[in-house]
């Protein structure tokens, strides 16, 4: 059965993807925007950016951030700067890499969503004399309606899965930033296959529904996320 420290691991897995997902879809929202729309020629380089989480392996995302939090990296100096102290081992810093980390599952449905509104839309809506604000949020958040369900599901359900980029920017500080991938490797590690086996089957049960509901409502949309 699950013990308070599961409990814990569990809730602070949660608020871990409830946050990420948010700032993913908030500032997700504006990039998939431009990708979908803009002819620049950086378009493919950072779209590029955008989708290296999908081929790097975890760790290697996480080292870098790593490096990136320390005392001698950017971000670590600047945060010093304004005394915040150094990012890595904390609940922030484990926010921040996992960002990163679900970027493409958020921003790529979001673009292909966006793509397929085409631009007659826009040109009706103009037409009418509605603004590009008014625009966006009546006529295009609507017809994109399953490119934001899809991106929000699987931000969320890929941040509860992280384990690489967990372990290398928030290591097991219970409480803290152990959440419910390292708490399982805590349980393996100790032997303790019985408690694992119910952490592990309900992330075996969560992800399966995630994915079943998802390619039931938006197959298409899924399907987009893997190009």
């Amino acid at each position: 059965m699950l013990d308070g420290s599961d409990f814990a691991a569990i809730w602070l897995t949660l608020k871990l993807a409830a946050v990420v997902t948010l700032l993913l879809l908030v500032f997700g929202t504006p990039l998939a925007w431009w990708l979908a729309r803009t002819h620049s020629r950086l378009r493919h380089a950072v779209g590029a950016v955008v989708a290296l989480p999908l081929v790097l392996p975890p760790t290697v995302i996480g080292f870098y951030m790593l490096l990136a939090m320390g005392p001698n990296g950017p971000l670590g100096q600047a945060t010093q700067a304004l005394g915040l102290g150094t990012l890595s081992f904390t609940f922030t810093g484990l926010v921040i890499a996992s960002v990163f980390y679900s970027l493409p599952f958020v921003v790529q449905p979001l673009t292909n969503a966006f793509e397929a509104v085409g631009t007659r839309p826009l040109e009706v809506a103009a037409t009418l004399g509605a603004t590009p604000w008014d625009t966006f949020w009546s006529v295009v958040v609507p017809l994109a309606r399953p490119g934001f369900v899809t991106g929000a599901i699987l931000g969320f359900a890929h941040t509860i899965g992280e384990f690489g980029v967990v372990l290398m920017i928030g290591g097991n500080i219970p409480d803290k930033t152990r959440v419910v991938s390292t708490q399982i490797y805590d349980h393996v590690e100790a032997m303790e296959y019985a408690q694992a086996h119910w952490l592990a089957g309900g992330m075996l049960v969560f992800s399966f529904v995630v994915l079943l509901v998802l390619y039931t409502l938006y197959p298409q949309s899924v399907r987009g996320t893997r190009r």
